[in-house]
């Protein structure tokens, strides 16, 4: 049956147009043995695009045997955004991914178009090796195997296929690869460093442990980082002598047109400007004796339904390095929730507890920023300093008895 699967999936991948969603079934054509005999496997390394989903490349196996007029590529990378309750299972870490199969014809134009290069590192193997991961990987293409659920630092398209390839080969596969001391925090804005926005939000929903130090292996799940460490893979054959796993990466797709970068003005142009407005704002209302309480509606409002996010990431999610996440001190739920209280005792000029609290944890978390073992995107700290600004005036202006309510 699993030599029969292994025909039909090379016959209707040469002739289908599109993606391959369904098993078929039919009569033997050819043998797992055949199929893989004459047939080179290589890693397709695809450079990042614009959207946040595309911003850390991708990786995929191509399948190739001439002879037999064949060139398919193995893909982990594949979902929907048409998956019932997809928004809500992404945010819950639930995210299910499967192993796509199409033809190389339909699988780089996108790249390309989308402004992409990608490169090619022929794998070295032996025949028994080649026809090994020929066999796991439409194995796992079968319908009831390809389905996996994803995980953005552990179990991805890139580590799927470097698993793959390394229990085909059999053997311990060595990189000799000299890394950096890195986190995945350190790898995220390597990555995502031109589109600040992306990089920020990416910033507040990690927690402390995405600045726990990272290994090699680790490190692969970013695609590039795997395609540098295969270019420096070795294997033990019998005689012991080592041999290079993969060839030199190499171009095969070059891009149409150049990636846009992040959308202008950037976090930190935005958050500087928040701190100026609120420090304007918090004088003015000393100097013109008027309470502005519909900017403290806008601060802690927004402020308040982030945290709902980080609060569900952090207690309830099972995204990687999420929790904790230090950010909740400042970035709660609680300034949505107490807003109305807050802001009637604001009006009414009467003494707010929530105010001095809420001055007094920030201050202590400027205080110990450099002793937390998270670390903090530079712009949103300024949106902590705005509320601390606020907090403060609030605190100080209870006592002015003159000040009017607008």
């Amino acid at each position: 049956m699993k030599q029969t699967f292994i025909a039909l999936v090379m016959l209707c991948a040469t002739l289908l147009p599109v993606p391959l969603t369904a098993q078929g079934h039919g009569q033997e054509t050819t043998s797992a043995h055949d199929a893989g005999r004459h047939g080179v496997f290589s890693l397709l390394t695809c450079a990042p695009g614009d959207e946040i989903y595309e911003l850390f490349g991708h990786t995929a196996l191509r399948y190739r045997d001439s002879e037999e007029g064949i060139d398919l590529v193995f893909n982990y990378g594949m979902f929907s955004f048409g998956t019932p309750h997809f928004i809500w299972r992404f945010v819950k870490g639930e995210t299910d991914y499967q192993l796509g199969l199409t033809t190389f014809d339909r699988f780089w134009p996108e790249y390309h178009y989308r402004g992409s290069s990608v490169y090619e590192q022929r794998l070295n193997l032996t025949d028994a090796q080649r026809q090994s991961l020929l066999s796991l990987l439409t194995t796992n293409y079968e319908p009831q195997n390809r389905v996996y659920r994803y995980n953005f630092f552990y179990d991805n398209c890139t580590t799927r296929a470097r698993d793959k390839i390394e229990e085909a080969v059999g053997k311990e596969v060595v990189y000799d690869t000299v890394m950096p001391p890195t986190t995945f925090r350190k790898v995220i804005h390597e990555f995502a460093g031109g589109h600040k926005w992306s990089e920020l939000g990416m910033d507040i929903c990690i927690g402390s442990k995405a600045d726990e130090p990272i290994d090699l292996r680790t490190a692969m799940f970013a695609p590039f980082y795997y395609k540098a460490s295969l270019d420096h893979a070795f294997v033990t054959d019998t005689t012991g002598t080592r041999i290079r796993l993969a060839d030199a990466p190499h171009t095969i797709v070059t891009p149409a047109r150049d990636n846009k970068q992040g959308l202008p003005p950037s976090p930190m142009a935005i958050f500087v400007t928040l701190f100026a407005i609120t420090m304007l704002i918090s004088a003015a209302e000393f100097k013109f004796r008027k309470t502005i309480w519909v900017f403290d509606i806008l601060l802690f409002g927004a402020t308040g339904l982030c945290g709902i996010v980080i609060a569900f990431l952090v207690f309830f999610s099972t995204h990687p390095a999420t929790s904790p996440n230090f950010m909740l001190v400042f970035m709660h739920p609680l300034h949505l929730f107490l807003l109305p209280l807050y802001i009637y005792k604001e009006a009414k000029r009467r003494k707010s507890y929530y105010h001095i609290a809420n001055a007094a944890v920030i201050l202590m978390f400027f205080a110990l920023i450099f002793v937390i073992p998270q670390d903090f995107n530079d712009a949103i700290l300024f949106l902590a300093l705005s509320l601390l600004t606020r907090s403060i005036c609030y605190t100080l202006r209870t006592n002015c008895k003159s000040l009017t309510t607008a």
